[in-house]
């Protein structure tokens, strides 16, 4: 084959397959155009999705590495503490020091380490125990933890139990002798601060419960605790009634500096709505000075169905049925202490204490339980016409409480040791009252 005739052969060819290209090309813009301006026709422009740039695609891929990191090695965040008493300051330390990292390992410091550093606890080590398990921002706990955070112990949690950060709140934690509990894992660059909750402390319930308390004769179950109605809002003891030597400084508890706020009700809230066709049971009370016993009968009412409803009684209501010297809490600690329990899904917050259909249409409660202990069993049986109306529909269950502790009990045991108690106290309220005049600075809450 000539040359002339195998160039004109590739001419033919390059001019064929231009050909291919344009049309390629025009079919391609026309195809573009028309879905773009059919695109148009439905879509706003202002409303028409544009593709993220490198960065944004950067920024994801880097987050999806580092949800695949933290899943394989986690980072694991340490706070310890007595837990007495425990109450939504402790959980709300528990939801931060969360916050810093995946999962959160609690110390529970030993009864007897108690003791030695802060005086008696009101609780053993078992109840403490079953407290700190209940909050749902606990994944593990190690029991007996000492109160010192010595070397060695801090050397343990970093190599035996993978922990990545210490936590504590911003308010002073001293040992006997004076120093910094912290002192070494801060030297080591491994402790980070979290925001104390004002507003609520140990010292400060029990405080409210040795105010106005003093009486000449023992105390019965069939009667009314003798305590200040006014501690529960956090106001000084001005009852006339009341046989307390209140100007003793070892009785005074600091007022109640707690204010509630829509953030901190939506931070302990689990914002989950029951599913269709779920089975919602419904408990109700006052849970006042959040208790072991009240951990266990919600545990025990949440088996009963898919969705546990916890209906809490105004301050109001628990007085009139309990006595004025009760609740020790208000409403409002009230329910923060029950939205931090793993067992609870929602709280109706002032809730009525009769029970009505329109109740139970509204919030589609298919069974309604109690348990067999509260504190005015022993005192006088539950009025019918409080159940009445689930009792009638087929929906009531009493159920047998798996434990006998109640808020009356714990006052008992603190009156009991009302001296070891005062003690402790006054050594307490003076820390608290330097750290709110002198150290106190403003830390971000997580």
């Amino acid at each position: 084959m000539s040359a002339n005739l195998m160039d004109k052969l590739k001419s033919k060819d390059a001019v064929f397959w231009g050909c291919v290209a344009a049309a390629a090309t025009a079919a391609v813009g026309i195809a573009s155009v028309y879905a773009r301006r059919n695109y148009e026709i439905y879509v706003p422009i202002q409303y028409q999705y544009r593709p993220g740039t490198i960065s944004g695609w950067l920024a994801n891929a880097l987050a999806k590495h580092s949800k695949s990191r933290r899943k394989m090695r986690p980072v694991r965040v340490y706070l310890d503490g007595c837990f007495d008493m425990m109450h939504y300051g402790h959980a709300n330390a528990l939801r931060q020091a969360k916050a810093v990292g995946d999962e959160l390992v609690v110390g529970l410091i030993n009864d007897a380490e108690i003791l030695r550093c802060k005086g008696p606890p009101v609780m053993n080590e078992e109840e403490r125990g079953t407290l700190v398990e209940a909050v749902k921002w606990v994944d593990e706990i190690l029991r007996g933890v000492p109160y010192d955070l010595n070397p060695e112990f801090v050397h343990e949690l970093f190599t035996k139990h993978r922990i990545d950060y210490i936590i504590h709140g911003d308010d002073p934690c001293l040992l006997p002798d004076g120093t910094d509990a912290y002192a070494h894992a801060k030297k080591l660059g491994r402790f980070k601060m979290v925001k104390r909750t004002e507003g609520v402390s140990t010292t400060d319930i029990v405080g409210r419960m040795l105010t106005c308390s003093r009486v000449n004769t023992l105390i019965r179950d069939d009667e009314p605790h003798p305590l200040a109605k006014s501690f529960s809002v956090g106001t000084s003891c001005e009852d006339s009634s009341c046989e307390a030597d209140c100007s003793d400084e070892s009785t005074r508890t600091t007022l109640s500096k707690f204010l509630p706020t829509s953030r901190r009700l939506v931070q302990f809230s689990n914002g989950r709505v029951a599913p269709e066709g779920a089975r919602i049971v419904y408990i109700d009370g006052a849970f006042d000075c959040f208790h072991p016993g009240h951990v266990k009968i919600l545990k025990a009412a949440k088996a009963q169905g898919d969705f546990l409803l916890v209906g809490l009684h105004t301050d109001e209501e628990v007085e009139a049925r309990r006595g004025p010297h009760l609740p020790i809490m208000n409403l409002h600690e009230r329910s923060l202490s029950v939205l931090s329990c793993k067992y609870v899904d929602e709280v109706i917050i002032g809730s009525p204490c009769v029970m009505t259909e329109d109740l139970i249409k509204t919030f589609n409660i298919s069974v309604v339980v109690r348990g067999s202990v509260s504190e005015t069993s022993a005192l006088e049986p539950v009025k019918e016409e409080r159940y009445a109306v689930p009792r009638a529909a087929g929906i009531f269950r009493e159920l047998p409480s798996p434990s006998d502790v109640t808020a009356r009990n714990i006052i008992h045991r603190i009156v009991d040791k009302r001296a070891a108690f005062e003690e402790r106290n006054a050594r307490k309220v003076k820390g608290e009252e330097a750290y709110y005049t002198g150290s106190k600075t403003y830390v971000q809450e997580l």
